[in-house]
């Protein structure tokens, strides 16, 4: 037996179903291939114990208890050794066909959903790709496991028929004839089997998403009253599922009772045509006995056959369903053939839709009256977003080429834009040195089951006293104290034993110990007090000094200790500058600054400023209808 799972379980092809099961089988060949061949020995056995049989009955019939006798009753007993260590090894190989075959389609989903960001589920809810690990993968791997057997059955149902035409022309061709026959009736349900069987997959898929979506947000429903809500959906979508069953059951009993009286009847009608055959003296005795085993051994194929239909018809169901979840684009889909080397450190990085500036070595704040419009320029930095074309060398004319757009919007997503790195178009660079090398923290935190340590150390590397010196930053030592083990400590799926406020910062010092070239923090201080706030931002401070740093707030406290200020505004940056100096200011852009930060007026009641000296350079910002995402608000 291999070692699971694999080391690489490749790239499968995603034009179809039938295309993916022969890519695996090409895969993992030789074990199929070493199945198939027990399998086929072990059947053809099987199918001559009959005919070694009636020789034996004949002969003990005309010579008595002698040695035609004995040598048949070795070679029955032979036939019946091979049978045995076939199907032992068989079943071995067909268990690592069925493990290979499913784990590897588990391992390229685990894969791939990993390398896709958030555009997995924005196209399939989570309990769809849940439920395609946890079930479709399986179903995938029952195909290899009884293909061997289905091999092996047509083979000794070949053999029979060889055997029997050799013995009774009308016989043989009545079991040559009548064995595709009853496969064909079988094979008419499948397709009603497969589209009810579709169904009920689509059902379960959406009832496991309704329970995780459930359970993860319980705490909030205790807290609105909406549990009995949910819990009515999730009974009214459990009844749907039960029907969806129930209309499965219904199609696989009939072709369960089918896989019953179908071979019991072609079995009475070859004994009949035997016994006929025998009392006309056309076929000796023991080749009446022959004929009967035969018959009661095809039964067995039969069996094998139906069942072939009933795991190939459940596979390819699965197998759409895996297709599904890898075609999601991989993040980084829209790298460059030839990507462009990455920029030196120290250059500045230039969103040129808004003409925000992310000065080297500088801390700067990003502000603006909508905190999502804020936040879309935050993403954009770190390429957030999802894969565009036209976003080359191209002059600034070329640069509205029409994006891909993923199956919902996505805030991100401005194809008119363009962000600079230095001299180098961010969407030039290979994807996996942006992400190296710029780190985007939203506003909410996402939290893994795991060790606390391993939660923080995401690259690795870090000591322990850097992982202290990180939560003492984001003011994180309650938490600390409140997991129990603290550093060596577990953490709940998501998070959900610590508060909000806790969580936000242990994401916060996640993000530091990143020691990322340029990190972008969306709102990281929005479920802290401000006591703990003003901590943070001086903390902040310190820590990012020298380095690139942008931060997205609209705090007073966070804004006194950055280094620089960019106020936004319809989506361009209308003023920078200290923030003392915004706030004081007698202008207008002292008007919208206030309205923002201290939201003593409505911002879109002060007109618009106009850009001063302070004010930098950009070209007139995209045109972005995206809905807006939901963020952060103070």
């Amino acid at each position: 037996m291999r070692p699971l799972p694999l080391p690489d379980p490749g790239h499968p092809p995603l034009t179809g179903p039938l295309r993916l099961m022969f890519w695996q089988a090409r895969r993992q060949l030789g074990v199929l291939l070493g199945a198939t061949a027990v399998a086929v020995v072990g059947n053809v056995a099987a199918a001559l114990m009959p005919w070694q049989l009636g020789r034996v009955v004949d002969g003990g019939l005309d010579a008595g208890l002698g040695r035609a006798l004995w040598l048949g009753c070795l070679g029955l007993a032979g036939l019946g050794l091979v049978q045995v260590g076939a199907n032992v090894w068989g079943h071995r190989l067909e268990v690592e066909n069925w493990l290979r075959a499913a784990f590897a389609s588990s391992q390229q989903i685990g894969h791939h959903v990993t390398r896709t960001g958030d555009a997995i589920t924005a196209r399939l809810p989570t309990g769809e790709v849940v439920a395609t690990v946890a079930s479709d993968a399986l179903r995938m791997g029952e195909v290899f496991a009884i293909l061997p057997r289905l091999v092996g059955g047509v083979a000794a149902y070949l053999t029979l028929g060889a055997v029997l035409l050799r013995t009774s022309v009308p016989l043989g061709l009545l079991v040559l004839l009548g064995l595709p026959v009853v496969v064909g009736v079988l094979s008419s349900l499948v397709p009603a089997l497969q589209k009810r069987q579709s169904e009920q997959r689509e059902a379960t898929g959406r009832l496991t998403t309704l329970g995780a979506d459930t359970v993860s947000g319980l705490r909030i429903l205790r807290g609105i009253g909406g549990e009995d809500v949910f819990a009515a959906r999730y009974r009214a979508q459990s009844q749907r599922v039960r029907a969806a069953g129930v209309r499965v059951s219904q199609t696989q009993s009939l072709l369960d009772a089918l896989q019953t009286l179908l071979p019991g009847l072609f079995l009475a009608v070859v004994v009949w045509a035997g016994a006929r055959l025998a009392l006309d003296g056309r076929i000796t005795p023991g080749q009446l006995v022959s004929f009967y085993g035969f018959a009661a051994f095809l039964t067995q194929p039969l069996w094998t056959a139906s069942e072939a239909i009933r795991v190939t018809t459940r596979a390819v169901v699965g197998a759409r369903k895996i297709i599904g979840a890898l075609s999601v684009p991989a993040a980084g889909s829209d790298d460059p053939a030839e990507p462009q080397a990455g920029p030196p450190p120290g250059e500045p990085l230039v969103d040129e839709a808004s003409g925000f500036v992310a000065a080297p070595g500088r801390l700067t704040a990003l502000v603006g009256a909508d905190p999502d419009e804020s936040a879309r320029i935050a993403l954009r930095l770190g390429r957030m977003g999802p894969p565009r074309v036209g976003t080359g060398d191209e002059d600034a004319d070329d640069a509205g080429a029409e994006a891909t757009r993923p199956a919902r919007p996505d805030p991100a997503d401005v194809p008119l834009s363009r962000v600079r790195w230095g001299r180098t178009v961010l969407d030039r660079l290979a994807l996996a040195e942006v992400r190296g090398r710029v780190v985007v923290a939203e506003s909410t935190p996402h939290l893994f089951t795991g060790v606390l340590a391993d939660e923080l150390d995401v690259r690795g590397g870090s000591s322990r006293d850097d992982l202290r010196t990180a939560m003492t930053t984001a003011d994180a030592g309650d938490v600390l104290d409140s997991v129990p083990g603290g550093l060596d400590g577990e953490v709940e799926e998501k998070g959900r034993s610590l508060s909000g406020g806790q969580r936000q910062r242990v994401a916060l010092a996640r993000a530091l110990l990143t020691g990322a070239e340029v990190l972008v923090l969306v709102e990281p201080t929005s479920a802290v007090d401000a006591h703990t706030e003003a901590r943070i931002a001086r903390r902040l401070a310190d820590a990012r000094r020298g380095s690139t740093t942008v931060v997205v707030t609209a705090s007073p406290l966070v804004l006194d200790a950055v280094d620089e200020v960019s106020l936004v505004r319809d989506g361009r940056v209308v003023a920078t500058g200290r923030h003392r100096d915004l706030v004081t200011a007698a202008d207008d852009v002292g008007r919208a600054y206030r309205a923002v930060v201290s939201r003593a007026d409505d911002p879109a009641d002060v007109p618009a400023p106009r850009p001063g000296p302070g004010t930098q350079p950009g070209t007139e910002p995209g045109t972005d209808q995206e809905a807006p995402r939901e963020a952060a608000r103070r």
